[in-house]
């Protein structure tokens, strides 16, 4: 399922504690860990002297030096027999494309990614980095939130399946449940309703009705069971819950209230629109979830092979 993970690094507090869990998935899958750190530096400009960077070359060689240096004390510290690990070092004008050509390099099944890096600003890496990797990776990517004492990695714990009844959801359905076969979890299946918000007068002057909760939610639970009955996966300990709310605060809520372990949502939904859901609903949970989200594309690769 796993044969190569891809762990970029920065050296950060928040990346040591993503490189645990690249290992620990690494030794769970007998997977090869590719370690990368990207070594970025502004490009000289010709045109302009007081832009002029003196003796770049030298001060990328000894950036690469020290990383080098980094990333083997980093595996020195935890144990790696019997693992196959690579190190790399890619040279680019920014981090995220670096990230996503080591990955297409190496056929990388999984990126294991912290959320924030060392700037230490709330969702600085993420914004900059971790978001444009979870838009174009091709590969699952799963991503750790720094500072926070977890697992961060579906051993044993329950995952959390948000469905919004689209076939992308069906998949995100079907990887949770092989990961939950695979380490003897269990699987949270959420749908949330959302009402409709419209405007106050509305056609032709005449408010516009929406459902309420209490009418719908037991056609609701029913369309559920369905969806999770035809869904393809091994069988696993589930549970199947329908709530009111908005999606992201709704899932993040019952997390947290549940004991979720990992969150595993797809980077598209009913809209079909690329990108639509991963900005409004996945990216969201992404930079705002405690536990780790696992975040599968929907038109990418899959883990299930």
């Amino acid at each position: 399922m796993i044969e190569r993970i891809l762990f970029p690094t920065d050296f950060s507090a928040g990346s040591e504690q993503a490189f645990d869990s690249a290992l620990a998935l690494a030794n769970d899958f007998d997977a090869e860990l590719h370690l990368l750190h990207a070594v970025v530096l502004h490009a000289d400009d010709p045109n302009d002297p007081a832009h002029h960077f003196p003796d770049a070359e030298e001060i990328r060689e000894r950036l690469e030096q020290t990383a080098e240096r980094r990333m083997a004390t980093g595996l020195e510290a935890r144990s790696t027999d019997g693992l196959t690990v690579h190190r790399h070092q890619r040279r680019g004008i920014s981090v995220a494309p670096v990230i996503l050509e080591q990955a297409g390099a190496i056929d990388a099944d999984l990126i294991v990614m912290s959320t924030h890096g060392r700037r230490g600003l709330e969702n600085m890496l993420l914004g900059s980095v971790t978001e444009e990797v979870l838009r174009l990776a091709e590969c699952p990517v799963l991503t750790v939130r720094s500072g926070k004492d977890t697992t961060a990695y579906p051993a044993a714990v329950p995952l959390l399946v948000p469905v919004d009844f689209s076939e992308h959801s069906r998949g995100a359905l079907t990887l949770a449940r092989e990961l939950a076969a695979r380490f003897g979890g269990s699987v949270q299946v959420l749908h949330v309703f959302e009402r409709p918000i419209h405007p106050e007068i509305y056609l032709g002057g005449m408010p516009l009705d929406s459902p309420d909760f209490h009418t719908v939610e037991t056609s609701l639970r029913e369309a559920l069971e369905t969806f999770v009955g035809e869904t393809p996966g091994p069988a696993v300990p589930s549970t199947l819950h329908v709530i009111e709310g908005r999606a992201v605060p709704g899932i993040l809520e019952f997390a947290g209230e549940n004991g979720t372990g990992l969150i595993v949502i797809a980077t598209h939904g009913l809209t079909g629109l690329a990108h639509v859901l991963l900005g409004s609903v996945s990216e969201k949970i992404v930079r705002r979830a405690e536990c780790p989200v696992l975040t599968a594309r929907a038109f990418g690769k899959s883990l299930l092979r």
